[in-house]
């Protein structure tokens, strides 16, 4: 499955992970790939092969993952998985379907994530909220739990301005408060207007109003 320029393009996209432990493998054929082994093998054995050498071990195991129709399964799971992870790739590329279910739970784990040390186990938790929890489960104390998050780590940074770049996209009156009060720190607070203004779900009166709030 090995595309050597594929391999030499993205290898550049995530500089935390040394080339040599990138083979190439496009996203789909590794997705389909992880269907395959799933419906046909006891994947056991790989899942608990930790750490993994190869960037596609790591997202074949999260593909796997995302198989797991039951919550507690699929995050006991990722509960192991997690620490190891290494880049934004393999973290940001992790939707497990049965989220979507169980909102409830979801929630309390992603706060529990959220208050890991280590970069992708916190940035995880931040884009678990990011993505489940700025639409019809919105909850306005998240905006706070995110804003008070404390790192000099620029993976988990970037992650923060994402999240409140798409609440302000989704939840613009009471985003834009974060901003206004200017809660976040210089860099953050600047990317997350640079995001929110480079999005198209803003409008335009939106965008130049938060230009005026750049420190």
């Amino acid at each position: 499955m090995q595309d050597t320029a594929y391999r030499d393009f993205h290898s550049r996209l995530i500089p935390t992970v040394d080339k040599s432990r990138v083979i190439g493998v496009r996203t789909p054929q590794l997705r389909k790939f992880s269907k395959e082994l799933v419906k046909h093998f006891d994947v056991s054995a790989f899942l608990s092969d930790l750490p993994h050498y190869f960037y596609e071990e790591n997202n074949l195991h999260a593909f796997i993952i995302e198989s797991f129709h039951d919550f507690d399964t699929c995050t006991a799971a990722l509960d192991i998985f997690l620490p190891y992870v290494d880049n934004w790739a393999t973290c940001d590329g992790l939707r497990p379907k049965c989220f979507y279910k169980n909102s409830d739970k979801l929630a309390d784990k992603a706060l529990f994530w959220i208050k890991d040390e280590r970069t992708y186990v916190k940035r995880f938790g931040i884009g678990v909220l990011m993505n489940h929890f700025l639409d019809d489960k919105f909850d306005e104390r998240f905006l706070k739990i995110v804003s008070q998050i404390e790192s000099d780590e620029y993976y988990i940074k970037m992650m923060v301005a994402w999240y409140f770049a798409t609440a302000l996209a989704k939840q613009f009156d009471v985003s834009v408060l974060i901003i206004e009060n200017r809660i976040l720190d210089r860099w953050t607070h600047n990317k997350t207007i640079q995001k929110a203004v480079e999005s198209y779900r803003i409008t335009k009166e939106q965008k130049d109003y938060l230009k005026t709030l750049k420190y």
